[in-house]
């Protein structure tokens, strides 16, 4: 049996905070801290506990090479993670908009007559 018999993706939170912890290698103190900041957005239970997905969990793992590796504080990689989004946000668009044009043109290859 594999993950997909369940129907997770990389997107499905199931890890609660110490197992997020443990495989992030951050305290737990630092999620909720990373989660108030807006770091990383975990789902929640119905008992407003943290869920993390494996997607939070490398992100996890991104802020803190960040912020120990690379030396940059909380805030500027609460940016960098922003553009980083809108990055991935419009190449999905763009993505979109080249089928739909394809699309259109072989709509328009079919329904031109001959010789028009």
């Amino acid at each position: 049996m594999d993950a997909n018999y369940f129907d997770l993706s990389d997107d499905t939170p199931v890890y609660v905070i110490s197992v997020a912890a443990q495989l992030s290698g951050l305290h737990p103190q630092t999620l909720r801290q990373y989660d108030r900041l807006g770091l990383v957005c975990p789902g929640r239970t119905a008992g407003r506990g943290r869920l993390y997905s494996t997607r939070d969990i490398l992100q996890l793992r991104e802020v803190q090479r960040l912020s120990q590796e690379e030396g940059i504080n909380l805030a500027g990689i609460k940016r960098i993670l922003e553009l980083e989004n809108e990055a991935l946000r419009l190449r999905e668009e763009v993505h979109r908009l080249r089928a739909e044009m394809q699309m259109v043109k072989a709509l328009i290859r079919y329904e031109l007559p001959p010789g028009a």
